[in-house]
């Protein structure tokens, strides 16, 4: 309730309405039945109540409110959106809040408008943000993951999370019903328990006949084609692998006469190299990793180079695979001249060592770890009423439940990822650790990212076309929210919240590498606009498009093999299809595959698209106009994706903001 110098007021009239929720109701995460159905003066759920508080004089600026049960709802836990005071004069202030009361905790609320510690600044609400964020370091605790890298929330289970944090009831249900659809259909079929290799790629075809998509029927058609291999460098899951080449490296010894037949009469490779229209898929981080062992037998992984042309007809195509770092006479290199099977598997290592690096890297660490460091960070270092806290709460929700489900039963020891994938949870941490290594600020930076590998002029790049529209659909938003509540640079330098933020992602996240590029401070707006900008992309359009395409892509386990069962071949001439079955995974291991690949594409209920905010945090007309502009650019752009993909075969619409979550929640 409304204080002055911690006494509470009674007498002159004041309106407080709280917009509250209970579990019962509203499907919300960690229902409790209440006991309490007939205490007296119970709010009503799911609704407005309305409270008068009193006193003998006018009590001026209302800087915040508390909230509390009495203690006999202290078992009931509570959810509020928002509390609003109308003062006698007729004055409204607004309290957003929309977290959970659990227990006897005390709820305190700043006023909505967004504040900056600069200058003179209210006792009452520097006290009030002391006190918040001293609660939170508390409940938002780091842990050591892994050596080398980001730390995590320390929990042990989704159960230990604050309901602020956990999934709703909603979202788990229909993730679990997702999980278990897939899992009793292949038991039922007897695939999930059956060791054997497949015996043609018909029998492959009949495992999830049930549950398809236009993109992954189309996949299963044209999975062996040089320009589909092409084009998911491209639109693929993986779509920051390839990089302009400008001269081949001295381990990969490909020559004129070998790229010859690729390239027709009309043009020779050092023509080729000078004019930019060869690129360059290299794997090297993933020699020597730690193999996994399925089934009993121990797997195979290649860290294979792969050499692509841009044809005149604008199509990206293989010419030349090597599966080893390491030239010689062990170490062919494959060409679409080979007979059919051995370029067929060639180009399936390349796709193996592939999906291992989406995986660990591209989609775990860029994404989803690295958006828990974002989270805990804000909760730890930014309060409810800081301006960048408004901006982009919105864009953490459900992150810590779905990484620390992750952590339970996807990538533990003895995991789904221990399961089906080559390298193992072993070979994971190692290269998590490399890939935190060689990690640049410009990796996590789109503008940064496509220039540095080169890739700006390569026609029919929709991740590159369709995020660039995004990233500066954010900036304009992120730009506006920052030039309005910071006056000039000397404002952010000085912003004590601000600069603790960021520094301890710095530390948390990026483990202090300043060879990353990676500021550890931010000085002036245009370091403030980037950052958040790269926060707010990194957890909706760069998650989206290395994670809602995966069923897509690799349900059908020949175009994208999660591990190999004999070693790459030393010599050409021996591939068949019949080898090649016994090269893939087992049966149990592809359904297993399947089926994590086909929940982790469909996101569950209760979902937010991108700039969808239903939890108004910031409360001026200002920002509220800037949203509204953001959300008006992104519904351009949705209808612009939407009649591009009306005449392609094969659609890209990962990047369709109606598609793309505000956050890492699945």
């Amino acid at each position: 309730m409304p204080e002055k110098n911690g006494t509470v007021l009674s007498h002159e009239q004041y309106i407080v309405q709280i917009y509250h929720k209970a579990h019962a109701l509203t499907g919300e995460p960690g229902h409790r039945r209440t006991k309490h159905q007939g205490a007296k003066d119970r709010p009503n759920r799911r609704r407005v109540g309305e409270y008068k508080v009193t006193s003998n004089e006018d009590i001026g600026e209302i800087l915040s409110v508390r909230l509390y049960k009495e203690y006999y709802l202290v078992t009931d836990e509570w959810f509020c959106k928002y509390v609003d005071v109308t003062s006698p004069s007729g004055h409204t202030y607004h309290f957003p809040c929309y977290q959970w009361l659990s227990g006897p905790r005390i709820l305190e609320i700043p006023e909505g408008r967004g504040k900056l510690l600069l200058g003179t600044v209210n006792p009452v609400i520097q006290q009030q943000r002391r006190t918040e964020l001293d609660d939170k370091r508390n409940t938002h605790r780091w842990r050591f993951y892994s050596e080398g890298v980001p730390f995590c929330i320390h929990v042990d289970n989704i159960k230990d999370l604050l309901l602020n944090d956990q999934y709703s009831s909603t979202k788990i249900t229909s993730f679990l019903a997702t999980s278990a659809t897939t899992v009793i259909a292949t038991k039922l079929k007897g695939y999930d328990s059956s060791t054997a290799s497949w015996r043609n790629l018909n029998e492959m075809e009949r495992v999830f006949y049930f549950i398809t998509t236009k993109n992954s029927e189309r996949v299963s058609q044209v999975w062996k084609g040089d320009t589909f291999f092409g084009y998911q460098f491209l639109n693929g899951v993986n779509p920051i692998q390839i990089q302009q080449c400008s001269s081949i490296p001295d381990n990969f010894p490909v020559t004129d006469h070998m790229v010859a037949g690729s390239l027709g009469t009309s043009t020779n490779f050092q023509t080729e190299l000078q004019k930019g229209n060869v690129f360059l898929a290299d794997y090297k981080i993933l020699q020597g990793l730690p193999i996994n062992t399925i089934n009993g037998q121990k797997q195979y992984l290649a860290a294979p180079l792969c050499l692509l042309w841009r044809s005149p007809q604008d199509y990206i195509i293989p010419i030349a695979i090597q599966l080893g770092q390491t030239p010689g006479k062990d170490s062919p290199i494959f060409l679409p001249s080979d007979p059919e099977w051995d370029w067929t598997l060639a180009k399936m290592w390349v796709r193996n060592a592939d999906f291992q690096y989406h995986e660990a890297v591209s989609h775990l660490l860029y994404t989803h770890l690295f958006a828990e460091v974002f989270s805990i960070a804000t909760t730890r270092q930014l309060p409810m009423g800081h301006p960048v806290y408004k901006l982009i709460i919105p864009h953490f929700r459900y992150t810590l439940a779905i990484n620390t489900l992750a952590r339970q039963t996807l990538i533990n020891p003895g995991g789904t990822f221990d399961q089906i994938t080559t390298i193992g949870q072993k070979g994971l941490d190692v290269l998590l650790r490399r890939a935190m290594e060689e990690l640049t600020y410009d990796s996590l930076c789109h503008p940064e990212d496509i220039k540095n590998r080169g890739v700006e002029s390569i026609p029919n790049y929709f991740y590159r076309d369709d995020g660039m529209k995004i990233w500066l659909a954010i900036e304009r938003l992120v730009s506006d929210v920052v030039h309005y509540y910071y006056k000039d640079d000397d404002s952010i330098s000085k912003d004590p919240e601000l600069q603790a933020w960021v520094g301890e992602i710095f530390t948390k996240g990026f483990l202090d590498n300043q060879s990353s590029g990676i500021p550890s401070s931010l000085e002036n707006k245009p370091d403030l606009i980037k950052y958040l900008t790269m926060v707010i992309f990194s957890c909706s359009a760069k998650h989206a498009a290395v994670n809602s395409g995966q069923f897509d892509f690799c349900s059908w386990m020949p175009n994208c093999p999660s591990s190999m069962r004999k070693p790459p071949p030393t010599i050409k001439g021996t591939a068949t299809l019949d080898s090649i079955l016994q090269i893939l995974p087992q049966v149990n291991t592809t359904t297993r595959t399947m089926t994590v690949v086909w929940v982790l594409s469909n996101e569950p209920q209760d979902r937010r698209p991108l700039g969808n905010y239903p939890d108004e945090h910031f409360t001026e007309e200002a920002p509220k106009k800037y949203i509204q502009e953001f959300q008006t650019k992104l519904s351009e752009l949705s209808s612009q994706i939407k009649e591009r993909n009306k005449s392609k075969n094969l659609t890209y619409l990962y990047l369709d903001p109606e598609r793309i979550e505000n956050s890492v929640s699945i």
